[in-house]
């Protein structure tokens, strides 16, 4: 269904913190012209959190107006509110999406049986493929293999984006899921690894400006020339270092600002990278042939 290289879409705004529709919609057309296979808007790297539901439902449009019906758009849909999600949820089918992606419920602190009942309103309430985002780090919670298992067997819930970095996590998945429960990293330096131990695919940050190479190393990989994607992967890890210096998205704007598309303007509380940070993200440009 999902597979290979996907990118958590920035959402490019003006110095004044408005949504530059141009600059967005002219990144869509150059990821799926640069070979990335699925597009993941206002998610975490997008900036949810500080749109108003107004702006998110209008980012997914303009992605999937802009998308073509090249390559499946995968719309970010998440809330600590579970109707709040359901609303974005039935939005992205309106609108034509081809999947969501659903975070789960962070700072509400819900326990498995929540968690199992906010996914499963949400699966319910839209039909269309719901992508279980697991994220500890920014959520607090962590879905247990017991839980998503439960959930795999709703007709909607299609898999996974998993950002635990927890490589024995999709062993366990497959086993408890099934090998047709679709598991997407969510982490950008265990990407190859995470397809060796029952992965299909990442959903990833870095590709917001190496699209291509993220790319050609997922067709390595899936092509069953593993040194050629391990080679890729080392060109790629100190890509991957600066994109998280700071806190993303602040990194990966800055470098998506060195290539023209947009500016590096993140809506508060996100502040302006430090010029240390800056110069990393300069440096590893460079080093990979993104920059001169």
């Amino acid at each position: 269904m999902f597979k290979g290289s996907l990118v958590a879409l920035i959402t490019p705004m003006t110095t004044e913190g408005k949504i530059d529709e141009r600059a967005f919609q002219d990144l869509v057309a150059w990821q799926v012209a640069e070979g990335t296979q699925g597009l993941v808007p206002v998610g975490t790297t997008g900036e949810s959190p500080t749109l108003s539901h107004e702006e998110h439902q209008r980012v997914v449009e303009l992605c999937i107006e802009a998308a073509g019906g090249k390559v499946p758009v995968i719309a970010g849909a998440g809330s600590n509110s579970t109707s709040e999600a359901v609303a974005l949820a039935v939005h992205a089918k309106k609108a034509g999406a081809d999947g969501v992606l659903v975070v789960t419920p962070y700072y509400n602190k819900p326990t498995q049986e929540g968690m199992y009942l906010h996914f499963k309103a949400v699966a319910d309430a839209a039909e269309i493929p719901v992508i279980i985002y697991n994220i500890p780090p920014r959520s607090v919670i962590d879905m247990s293999v017991e839980t998503m298992a439960r959930l795999a067997k709703h007709p909607n819930i299609a898999g996974v984006k998993d950002a635990t970095a927890n490589l024995t996590r999709p062993l366990h998945t497959r086993i408890a899921c099934g090998d047709d429960f679709c598991q997407l990293s969510g982490e950008d330096h265990t990407a190859l690894a995470f397809n060796a131990a029952g992965g299909v695919g990442c959903i990833s940050v870095t590709a917001n400006i190496a699209p291509r190479l993220c790319r050609e190393m997922h067709d390595a990989w899936a092509d069953g020339r593993v040194k050629d994607a391990q080679a890729i992967q080392n060109r790629l890890t100190p890509l991957h270092d600066a994109m998280f210096g700071e806190t993303s998205p602040g990194p990966v704007k800055y470098a998506a600002s060195l290539l023209g598309r947009g500016s590096e303007f993140c809506r508060l509380p996100m502040a302006p990278i430090a010029e240390a940070s800056k110069a990393k993200v300069r440096a590893a440009m460079t080093g990979v042939g993104l920059l001169n």
